[in-house]
């Protein structure tokens, strides 16, 4: 098993909701309770799945829990590009980090194919 502070997936996914936090204050006060909120979620939900995954045994099920979640955050993250709550900038560097997750996680989904 690995240790939970030498797996990168977890550095790079709080770096990402670093990241994230910053680019939420940014958005109107009439989203900070919805889709804010929503987009939050996701990301918490992804850290827990992936503490969660890193100390199962059977990691398969859990990864594919990830994936999706990560394609919801990816979904959110355009919405808010597309209602103009997110600069082209800001759109780019936060999809840029999350591509790298899913990266990360596509290896981590090929390492633990059953």
């Amino acid at each position: 098993m690995l240790i939970m502070d030498n797996l990168i997936i977890k550095q790079k996914l709080e770096d990402t909701i670093e990241y994230a936090y910053g680019v939420f204050r940014h958005f109107p006060k009439s989203e900070r309770f919805t889709l804010v909120a929503d987009l939050k979620r996701s990301l918490t939900k992804m850290l827990e799945l992936v503490i969660r995954a890193n100390k199962s045994r059977n990691k398969f099920p859990i990864l594919m829990d990830i994936d999706t979640e990560l394609e919801v955050f990816r979904s959110l993250v355009r919405l808010s590009f597309n209602l103009k709550f997110v600069s082209m900038k800001k759109y780019e560097i936060l999809s840029r980090k999350v591509n790298e997750i899913g990266r990360l996680l596509g290896g981590w989904i090929k390492q633990n194919k059953t």
